[in-house]
């Protein structure tokens, strides 16, 4: 019965009454707690819902953790587990037993490990150990990789098949390590000063498969995490499966979510590299080939400018002659317009003797100044011709020869200018001003 009464100013509970107040002001007054105990006495009837009792060494407390809240759970406690939940604080009105009510169960080892995995990121992350500014950039093409794993487990067969796939020309060495238990973490710590002792390689690789917790702690481990910190050589961290994630993830300079994607992160895909090798290869033909075309058309263009001298002197001896012609043909006609005037001048005359000397000694005067002219006209034209002769010659390669210089050429007719041109044993040609002399190296 459900009642409270009063007499003489007295309140009087029912044993119903109590119990109700009395679980309203636990789950009132008291919040969300986290408890940690041993399971025992438990019951798991067909409504679903699970009855157990929590207890240590020196008490117990029964707890009550309903179906809609022990569905979501990845485990079914077991008898002696020693779990950790978060509940109320009640009481049972039936029995007036205090109570809790479960909302989250977990694995006790698992929640320390968690809170400890939590403080030492903290711990670390207040250091800097997870500062990008410190991470150290993966090499393009690795010359040595280092992989620290197990050599027996699936992670470094899954890193091997990708690496022989992507790029098999890269040495790889395996660094053997446990990867869980209590050596795993001292190993780990060794075979990263060991790697970095022997500077053989340029990129490390620490990975091994998924697993609990408790399976991946030795990669939560401080000493590990610091030994990492210090590595001078790029090092990829590829820990479990892809919603895994350690503190040497946080503290490596790459985190790769599995073995295989760390194998990938670290050497290119060869037949990647090889198509953008034939694309670079034939960009620079096709860069050779016009560069070598715009140094032809200059070389045609240069070769059309550049003339022999040869062909000035034959131009100037060409221009010589036509003056003579048309110096010969002025004198003649001169004589032709003097035997003219002479003839008018004897047709006139009444005395053709007297008519005839007087013509005859003009036409001599006349010849005698048209000689001298004629000749005056020849010496200048001929010293021009000397002048514009010896200027040519000046600048000709063959009064280079003369003056005891040699054209040197080699056994493809092309000019030697440098030393560096040819080689102990090469043959060449000097031309010199009369003749040519066929040499050889001897020493160059």
């Amino acid at each position: 019965m459900d009642y409270t009464a009063t007499d003489n100013s007295r309140t009087i509970y029912s044993v119903t009454a109590l119990n109700r107040l009395s679980r309203q002001l636990l789950e009132t007054h008291l919040p969300l707690v986290w408890i940690e105990g041993e399971i025992s006495n438990f019951a798991r009837p067909s409504s679903g819902h699970w009855y157990f009792t929590l207890k240590d060494d020196a008490a117990q407390v029964r707890c009550a953790m309903f179906r809609n809240r022990n569905a979501g759970l990845r485990f079914t406690p077991t008898q002696g587990e020693q779990v950790l939940l978060r509940a109320r604080v009640s009481l049972y009105e039936g029995r007036g037993d205090y109570q809790l009510i479960a909302e989250h169960m977990e694995p006790a080892g698992h929640g320390a490990l968690q809170r400890a995995y939590e403080q030492l990121k903290d711990k670390l992350a207040k250091e800097g150990l997870f500062d990008p500014e410190r991470k150290q950039a993966l090499p393009e093409l690795p010359r040595h990789i280092g992989v620290i794993t197990s050599p027996t487990g699936a992670a470094i067969r899954d890193v091997l098949s990708v690496l022989q796939r992507r790029y098999p020309a890269i040495p790889v060495s395996i660094i053997p390590v446990p990867v869980q238990g209590t050596e795993a973490a001292p190993a780990i710590v060794q075979a990263l000063a060991m790697a970095a002792r022997s500077q053989l390689f340029d990129v490390l690789l620490l990975t091994r498969g998924g697993g609990s917790l408790e399976d991946l702690w030795p990669f939560n481990d401080e000493r590990v995490a610091r030994a990492i910190s210090l590595c001078p050589v790029p090092l990829i961290s590829a820990v479990g499966h892809e919603v895994d994630v350690t503190i040497a993830d946080f503290v490596a300079d790459v985190r790769a979510p599995t073995p295989s994607a760390a194998a990938e992160l670290v050497v290119p895909d060869v037949s990647e590299q090889l198509v953008r090798l034939q694309v670079r290869e034939r960009h620079l033909g096709q860069t050779i080939q016009r560069r070598l075309q715009r140094l032809s058309e200059q070389l045609n263009h240069l070769q059309k400018r550049l003339r022999h001298p040869g062909d000035h002197l034959r131009q100037q001896s060409q221009r010589l002659d036509q003056l003579e012609l048309r110096l010969n043909s002025a004198i003649n006609h001169k004589l032709e317009r003097t035997k003219q005037t002479l003839a008018n001048l004897e047709a006139r005359q009444p005395d053709p003797r007297y008519a005839l000397q007087h013509l005859k000694a003009q036409f001599q005067r006349t010849r005698s100044a048209l000689m001298q002219q004629w000749q005056a006209s020849h010496q200048r034209a001929s010293q021009r011709l000397g002048e514009n002769a010896r200027l040519l010659h000046s600048v000709s390669p063959l009064s280079t020869l003369e003056r005891g210089y040699a054209l040197v050429t080699d056994s493809h007719g092309k000019i030697v200018r440098d030393s560096d041109a040819v080689q102990q044993g090469d043959k060449v040609t000097a031309k010199l001003a009369r003749g040519e002399l066929h040499c050889q190296i001897i020493e160059g």
